[in-house]
């Protein structure tokens, strides 16, 4: 009877140290693994993300070099044209101006000079009227002061 209680431990405990994973055990190995080739690829996309944003940035940095030596140029030579341009206005006002200063002076020299008229009072001081209809009088200051009705 020892024997075979005996045996009957021995086999009870050997089915335990030989027993089958439980599925429990088999999803957390798979998961794992799963995770480790998971991290890989994303250390791996991380990488080639990183080598593409550098090639991009040098691109983009070489572009805009470029692009500013374009601007820079197409400045200067705006800068002339406009300089040119206002260099040329310039002197045709002058001459302009100079015509129109004649035409001015012969206008003045034509036109007769009228009195204008005293035509009453106002806070004790005379009323003018001038030759297009406007009323003034000449405050303490000697400057003109319209009044209006």
């Amino acid at each position: 009877m020892k024997k075979l209680l005996l045996l009957c431990l021995v086999f009870v405990f050997s089915a335990t140290f030989y027993a089958q994973e439980t599925k429990t055990e088999k999803a957390k190995k798979e998961v794992k693994k799963t995770s480790k080739k998971v991290a890989d690829k994303t250390e791996k996309a991380a990488k080639k993300t990183k080598t593409a944003a550098s090639k991009t940035a040098d691109k983009v940095e070489s572009k805009t070099k470029k692009a500013t030596k374009e601007v820079k140029a197409e400045t200067k030579d705006a800068t002339a044209k406009v300089e040119a341009k206002t260099e040329k206005a310039a002197a045709k006002t002058k001459t302009e101006t100079k015509k129109a200063t004649a035409k001015i002076k012969e206008s003045n020299e034509k036109a007769p000079k009228v009195a204008d008229k005293i035509t009453g009072t106002y806070n004790g001081k005379k009323v003018y009227t001038g030759p297009r209809g406007g009323k003034y009088y000449i405050n303490s200051n000697g400057n003109k002061t319209y009044i209006q009705e």
